[in-house]
């Protein structure tokens, strides 16, 4: 499949640094947001990212300039009509992902892939919302998106060989390694990184040791680059509390409860660094 022309809805943390690698990588890009202040504003991150790449020698000037040349922004998928690719990347509310998929569905061209980056709700269910559920796959980048190499890719019930096919290698041509897993709850990454953050958010509630050397037992004794509650902060408290509720629901298994002080953290409004505050404190974006 000739893939040329990308739509990405969602211009969040994760959608803009999608759209961010698809314009990188010579793909005609449209990134679509609710409105277009908030267009605008995602636009502005990627032309700052595209920026420290730049300053860094990862890409050259020109590269920057013709990435931002094939970026455009748009609010509704129909704006972007004919594309041959779509990520999903918005909220992770399984209503809202269906309306959207109707949507790409609708404005697409022929055969188009669709794609979502969700984290953990059932791609087989957002398939059923389309015409044609063969062309529908996960498509789960890593956070940040420009420069994590995994993709996880989900294959729904539905999928067919030659989407999947199509998924792998536009994947390695984004310069990322696919990683397959089945449609079920947390697919792999989010099924065994989640129950240790939340693990480690219930030593930190029990008492059992600081914050502080939670995280450092972790880095220095199981090699990780960042302890399990400032890595929490990344991805947002409210997420992590929204995939444990996925995976407690999806599994019917206590050893999915989401810990009381992860809720408590999300109703205080502590949601990590995008807050301002989460398990540590972070200067306000």
């Amino acid at each position: 499949m000739n893939i040329q022309k990308v739509c990405v809805v969602g211009g969040g943390t994760m959608g803009n640094g999608i759209a961010h690698v698809f314009a990188l990588k010579g793909f005609e890009t449209t990134l679509v947001e609710a409105n277009a202040d908030l267009a605008a504003k995602a636009a502005a991150t990627i032309s700052k990212n595209l920026d420290r790449q730049a300053a860094k020698g990862t890409i050259s000037a020109a590269e920057k300039d013709a990435a931002l040349k094939r970026l455009k922004t748009a609010t509704s998928p129909a704006e972007a009509g004919g594309f041959q690719f779509a990520v999903e990347a918005v909220s992770e509310k399984l209503e809202l992902k269906k309306t959207i998929f109707r949507a790409l569905d609708a404005a697409a061209a022929p055969d188009a892939i669709l794609a979502t980056n969700t984290s953990s709700l059932p791609i087989t269910e957002i398939a059923a919302a389309v015409k044609d559920p063969s062309r529908v796959i996960g498509m789960h980048f890593m956070n940040p998106v420009p420069v994590m190499k995994l993709v996880e890719i989900i294959r729904a019930l539905q999928t067919s060989d030659e989407t999947y096919a199509a998924v792998d290698a536009l994947a390695k041509t984004l310069g990322k390694t696919p990683a397959c897993a089945k449609d079920f709850p947390g697919f792999v990454s989010n099924r065994v990184l989640m129950p240790m953050i939340n693990e480690a958010i219930y030593c930190l509630m029990e008492g059992v040791s600081s914050r502080e050397d939670i995280d450092q037992i972790m880095k220095l004794g199981m090699a990780h680059p960042m302890g399990p509650l400032q890595l929490a902060d990344y991805i947002g408290l409210d997420v992590c509390l929204a995939i444990m509720g996925v995976l407690h629901e999806g599994y019917a298994d206590s050893k999915y409860r989401p810990c009381p002080l992860l809720k408590q953290m999300v109703q205080a409004g502590r949601l990590g660094v995008k807050s301002g505050g989460g398990f540590y404190d972070y200067p306000r974006r």
